[in-house]
């Protein structure tokens, strides 16, 4: 497995499982839970989620899944997100007691804020380095974050932040216009969600173009474009097992110059600054 070097040293797995939609209903409880547990069997051990995902039903779906799974709790990597309406200081701190708990377990390693919100950037910094003092949480970031936020964050006191989380795949490159370059030169990693697009880009016939020339699955493709990079965390959700597999594929893919050509021609980089997009 690649890793990335977080910026207070810790590495972490360069491709991870996301969880998003997942706890909604409990009729898909079982195939989620199935999802997890192979994911975490063939070493898909950084897992995503937040308390927004089905109002905490995602975190109880990881929870059990790391349970029936077994997997030592040092072996994982777990994010979370609180929601920015709860992002005071108590808020915060009270917010993250309920992930732990859903989640069965003492620490998370990364918690995030999931975008930006009403209450002030310095309480939910505090909040987070109590959090971090206390144990409860090993480092935190934010999410969906463009760069007049990641630059309030710091004039917040917010230089300890781990990682920025945001929308990125072949279809979705406005990040790597300014926000990237930014998180670049300060050494903070990016976790990019919908790597895949939600699976919109699966019917991209552009996309099935370049595949079928490079003989691999087009998630394959996308994935391990994404994971050229290296400070890029790629975390695809799928609860179709034969899925993971394939999403694992991308490790052992080597894009040559010919192929990047061709999807730079497909899929083009942004030649100015857009808003930050976010779904």
């Amino acid at each position: 497995m690649r890793m990335v070097t977080l910026p207070g040293g810790e590495r972490v797995a360069a491709l991870g499982q996301g969880t998003w939609r997942m706890g909604e209903e409990h009729k898909h409880r079982r195939e989620e839970l199935a999802a997890l547990r192979v994911g975490l069997d063939l070493g898909l051990c950084l897992i995503d989620t937040a308390e927004m995902y089905g109002e905490g039903g995602a975190e109880s779906v990881i929870g059990q899944a790391m349970r029936d799974a077994g997997v030592p709790r040092e072996q994982l990597h777990l994010v979370s997100k609180v929601y920015p309406h709860n992002a005071s200081k108590r808020g915060t701190i009270a917010a993250c007691e309920r992930s732990l708990k859903r989640l069965g377990t003492e620490f998370l390693d990364c918690y995030l804020l999931h975008w930006p919100g009403e209450h002030p950037l310095e309480d939910t910094v505090a909040a987070f380095e109590l959090l971090k003092a206390q144990g409860k949480i090993r480092a935190w970031g934010v999410s969906n974050f463009d760069v007049a936020d990641m630059e309030a964050l710091k004039a917040a006191g917010g230089d300890g932040v781990a990682t920025n989380q945001v929308l990125y795949n072949l279809s979705r490159r406005g990040v790597e216009f300014s926000l990237l370059p930014w998180q670049r030169e300060r050494n903070i990693p990016t976790m990019a969600y919908s790597p895949v697009g939600q699976a919109r880009l699966l019917d991209s016939h552009k996309l099935k173009a370049i595949a079928r020339d490079v003989g691999v699955s087009l998630a394959q493709l996308a994935i391990a474009w994404l994971m050229k990079q290296p400070d890029v965390i790629v975390i695809p959700k799928t609860t179709h097992v034969a899925r993971l597999d394939e999403n694992l594929g991308a490790l052992d893919l080597q894009l040559g110059a010919a192929t990047l050509n061709a999807l730079d021609a497909a899929f083009p980089a942004p030649t100015r600054r857009t808003p930050l997009e976010m779904l």
